[in-house]
């Protein structure tokens, strides 16, 4: 069984900073990807960061340059950068981890942690 959790979240003014953690617990396996997901109120759920293979991020567009995925193997977390907040930011944030046994993939979510950029 496997458990990510995630934290960091909270209400902050815009151009302000905040780092997410997001990590796992249980029978953790090689652990492929670390992804930071967001949904906003009243829309679909979007990638915001991913991080694979330990060095190969990704970024949506209107974070890149503010907001930097990193990630500890030794704690089995990835953590969430963000910087330059705008109050577009504001969302439920879910990390999400595919890990690997053997030749199967299995992926895992977090329960989500809320952020509130206010203008």
């Amino acid at each position: 069984h496997v458990q990510l959790v995630e934290s960091g979240g909270g209400l902050v003014q815009a151009g302000e900073s905040l780092r997410l953690s997001c990590a796992a617990s249980g029978t953790i396996f090689s652990i492929n990807s670390m992804d930071w997901y967001r949904q906003a109120p009243g829309k679909q759920r979007e990638l915001v960061a991913g991080i694979a293979g330990g060095v190969y991020t990704n970024y949506i567009d209107s974070v890149k340059g503010r907001f930097t995925i990193s990630r500890d193997n030794a704690k089995n977390t990835v953590y969430l950068q963000m910087d330059s907040l705008k109050p577009e930011d504001t969302g439920d944030y879910y990390c999400s981890m595919t890990m690997r046994r053997g030749t199967r993939e299995y992926l895992y979510w977090g329960q989500g942690t809320q952020v509130t950029v206010s203008s």
